[in-house]
């Protein structure tokens, strides 16, 4: 492990931006890093595989940025490349389709010089549609103020570009598994907690995160399927801390519960109730109480979404009439 950094150093930072296909918006991402009020920083465009135009788009920058081609292997893999070939002692990813606000590097290395134990730290995000305009702010440090291993396990706060790491964590614990298309990074930053890496906030939106047509999050069958196969890899583990092994039952259900809110917002309705059935084995309350949780749940994620959540209509729905019937 390198030394931690002080605060007289201003430290290097390497920006990583895997691409496929990208070139629709990749130019805003870079240019989002070349006006970073921070200015110890290289950015890296791994492009992976793409067959449009986003070579001639990055290739257009020339020696402002280093651009890496390889065959399409998957984003953990395109990602795990800019690590290889990062200069940096800390790292930023940011997806081809987001862009940073201004301060978002000054502000993180800056909480680093004054954290110098931690490996990441973590802020808050804009949600925005497909021309940039803004639908919500998440900003979850009020309910997870500590970033500790309950919050990490229970609640997977996890989105890359609003994050910055410690390149040594990211080296210890082996990059991203590229086993995965959805879940790459929930399961690194899972391994990471477990492996004792601590985080901290910076309390600001640094990032804008672009929701559009194209969002590969939008597969949300594989996307909740991984992030299940993310929990068992994790709880099947030999000889977890007690206090891990603690916290299953409650980190199972709430990514149950989450996974059927996400398969319900993109019409997976039959899969929901799948969902949701299956975390009724992982809590103590009564049927009556568990599905007006889930309800709370589901409100409670549109809403910091910015998302509708119409109850009428999901309760007159004929998944969700089959799924209640059973249990109350």
């Amino acid at each position: 492990m390198t030394m931690p950094v002080t605060a007289t150093q201003t430290p290097p930072v390497s920006v990583i931006i895997p691409a496929y296909n990208g070139s629709r918006y990749i130019q805003q991402a870079i240019e989002s890093v070349f006006t970073q009020t921070y200015r110890n920083r290289e950015l890296i465009i791994v492009d992976d595989g793409s067959t449009d135009n986003t070579q001639q788009v990055v290739q257009q920058y020339g020696h402002k940025l280093r651009y890496f081609y390889q065959e399409n292997q998957g984003v953990a893999a395109a990602r795990n490349r800019g690590i290889l070939e990062a200069k940096s002692e800390l790292i930023a990813f940011l997806d081809q389709d987001d862009w940073f606000l201004t301060d978002k590097l000054a502000l993180q290395v800056a909480s680093f010089q004054g954290h110098p134990s931690i490996g990441i730290v973590h802020s808050g995000w804009q949600i925005v549609n497909e021309t940039g305009g803004a639908i919500s702010d998440i900003a979850l440090w009020p309910s997870l103020p500590q970033l500790n291993l309950a919050d990490w396990l229970l609640w997977k706060p996890v989105f890359l570009g609003a994050m910055l790491f410690d390149r040594n964590w990211l080296e210890f614990a082996g990059g991203f598994n590229c086993r995965y298309h959805q879940a790459p990074d929930v399961d690194l930053v899972l391994r990471l907690t477990v492996m004792g890496c601590e985080a901290a906030w910076v309390r600001e939106t640094t990032v804008c995160y672009r929701q559009h047509q194209g969002n590969a999050s939008l597969n949300t069958p594989l996307q909740v399927g991984e992030c299940q196969t993310v929990l068992d890899r994790l709880f099947s583990r030999p000889n977890l801390p007690d206090e891990i092994r603690a916290l299953e039952h409650r980190a199972r259900y709430n990514n149950l519960v989450w996974s059927a809110w996400r398969l319900y917002l993109t019409g997976h309705l039959a899969e929901m109730a799948n969902y949701l059935a299956q975390s009724f084995s992982y809590t103590l309350d009564s049927p009556t109480e568990t599905v007006l949780n889930w309800v709370d749940y589901f409100q409670k994620y549109s809403r910091e979404y910015g998302k509708n959540f119409d109850a009428y209509s999901l309760s007159n729905s004929p998944a969700w009439q089959a799924l209640t019937v059973n249990l109350l």
